[in-house]
């Protein structure tokens, strides 16, 4: 009898969460935050955290105190204060808007749609092409949550569970199966099989 996994009934019922998740090398990419109050604080304060050298311009007439320190310390962020225009955008690889105007917000997404350039527009799902997700990091280990925009409350608890449960000797864990990997010799497949049953018994002791 043929067995499904998860994946195969992901797909044929087309239920669940469908976003699919990725990791953006935040160094390479040019970044624009449409917005300098508490959200835009929030959004600028969640990209660093995570990648201190993203290269980011923050437009807004007003900017935080925080902001403006964070620019103090991190030579990729930049600060312009002036009101947003639809030129703003030439040359953003990925936007924010995260400012308290719906409708100034809706005008960024229309102009990163018209634009084909990948918009988050705070608060309203609907109208993103993508989430900041909530993320627990052990080191070189990243996890990032998703509930598919329905509670970012839920999602930070769920964080704060892994941050809980996972072992603080975790990356030491991950820096020696690094090495591992790095003197396996052979192919591709050779090593991922090699590794594969390595990492076997990380489960079989989780039981």
């Amino acid at each position: 009898m043929e067995v499904k996994n998860q994946t195969d009934n992901n797909i044929e019922n087309g239920k669940g969460n469908e976003l699919f998740p990725v990791f953006f090398r935040m160094d390479k990419l040019q970044v624009l935050v449409i917005g300098g109050g508490a959200v835009g604080t929030e959004k600028v304060g969640a990209l660093l955290k995570n990648s201190p050298r993203a290269s980011v311009h923050v437009i807004a007439p007003e900017i935080s105190k925080d902001i403006v320190a964070w620019a103090e310390v991190h030579a990729g962020l930049k600060l312009s204060y002036k009101a947003y225009e639809s030129t703003d955008i030439d040359g953003a690889d990925l936007i924010i808007a995260a400012t308290c105007i719906q409708e100034l917000n809706a005008r960024v997404q229309a102009d990163a749609k018209q634009k084909r350039i990948l918009v988050n527009v705070a608060d309203t799902p609907e109208l993103c092409d993508f989430y900041l997700s909530s993320v627990v990091q052990k080191g070189d280990l990243k996890i990032a949550i998703s509930t598919n925009g329905k509670s970012p409350t839920f999602a930070k608890r769920m964080r704060e569970l892994l941050e809980d449960v996972l072992p603080m000797g975790i990356d030491e864990i991950l820096q020696q199966l690094n090495q591992i990997r790095n003197k396996l010799k052979g192919d591709f497949e050779y090593k991922v099989q090699k590794m594969n049953e390595i990492t076997k018994t990380m489960n079989e002791d989780s039981k």
